[in-house]
């Protein structure tokens, strides 16, 4: 099933929303790598679990670009539930990629969504599967994106607000154009909420506000208050009508901007062999050189982490007995470099 060109003719980003993205520089971007962490609660204070907010530098093709991963995962009136994706997004906030993970855990049978959005030429195509019980619905969308200037995903979202958090600042008129809950293309915007004094911790910290709109081609609205510290740490945020709230529990440690890439030192200590210390010495060096290449490497690909943080979460939810069965049918919608149409024809 492909949305065609037709669906998208008359949706834009407004002016200010294109001169929004454009005024956006890479220190600005820089001041945006940093992880949240916030507890999930209900309205009475208990708490039904986490959402974690990780961005980083990253590479793509061979590109400089920003990796995002955002996971939420908790209980609500004990049903297990979560989300969770993973992207990446160019130094001006294009979505190069994106992987998206939402399931329910109901009393009888899991809803799992899986989507997955990756830019090729022209072209930005998404492969979705959703399977609920024993039934499992596949589509492919194909839009052009001559017609998404000013198309924001859910982590170039994430960027966006950090940087009008920092700024204080929302123009007015931002109107970017997004996704919606299926998979049509609509309208997202952006208004301030002032500022306000919230607990965090035994602090009482002033926060300011940014509303986000998602308008539905076919259903209501969704709308998102979120509330951020001075430096762009998310404070709080909520889904309008929705029974939890994300709440920051404990201030997040400040970090100076030249302390972010200062590494620990440690004073040396002199090494004392009794025997053939010519061969310790090359095994030390030799295991210094590998272990110095595989960590470079894991920096280099944060997506890792992530990637098996989410899979071992959700292996553990389902506890199947056949795990390499499970790890197939779990990677094979993402699988980016192949071909959309033989991914799921696999």
């Amino acid at each position: 099933m492909e949305n065609s060109a037709q669906d998208v003719e008359g949706l834009k980003a407004s002016r200010e929303a294109l001169e929004f993205l454009a005024s956006i520089d890479l220190k600005e971007l820089e001041h945006c790598l940093f992880a949240d962490s916030l507890t999930t609660v209900s309205d009475t204070g208990r708490e039904l679990g986490e959402f974690t907010i990780t961005v980083q530098n990253a590479n793509y093709d061979n590109q400089p670009c920003y990796h995002v991963h955002a996971n939420s995962h908790g209980s609500i009136d004990n049903i297990p539930c979560g989300t969770s994706f993973t992207a990446y997004i160019s130094t001006k906030l294009e979505t190069l990629e994106q992987s998206h993970h939402e399931y329910v855990t109901l009393q009888d049978h899991l809803l799992d969504r899986k989507s997955q959005m990756v830019r090729r030429g022209d072209q930005l195509l998404l492969n979705k599967v959703v399977t609920e019980r024993e039934a499992v619905k596949r589509q492919t969308f194909t839009f052009p994106i001559s017609y998404l200037e000013g198309f924001v995903s859910e982590a170039s979202n994430l960027l966006i607000l950090r940087v009008l958090a920092q700024r204080k600042r929302i123009p007015e008129n931002m109107v970017f154009l997004t996704l919606d809950p299926e998979t049509k293309i609509t309208v997202s915007t952006y208004e301030g909420l002032g500022q306000k004094q919230q607990m965090v911790g035994q602090e009482c910290m002033e926060v300011f506000g940014i509303k986000r709109m998602v308008d539905s081609i076919e259903g209501v609205p969704a709308v998102w208050h979120c509330y951020f510290l001075s430096d762009g740490h998310l404070a709080s945020r909520v889904q309008v009508g929705s029974p939890v709230t994300m709440r920051l529990i404990q201030l997040p440690v400040q970090m100076g901007g030249d302390d972010k890439d200062k590494k620990a030192e440690f004073e040396k200590k002199p090494l004392v062999w009794e025997e053939d210390m010519q061969l310790c010495s090359k095994f030390l060096d030799r295991k210094e050189a590998l272990k110095a290449d595989y960590t470079t490497y894991v920096r280099q690909h944060p997506e890792l982490k992530a990637l098996m943080a989410d899979f071992l979460q959700f292996l553990l939810l389902g506890k199947p007995d056949d795990v390499f069965s499970f790890a197939a049918e779990y990677f094979a919608p993402f699988a980016s470099q192949s071909n959309p149409e033989s991914t799921l024809k696999s």
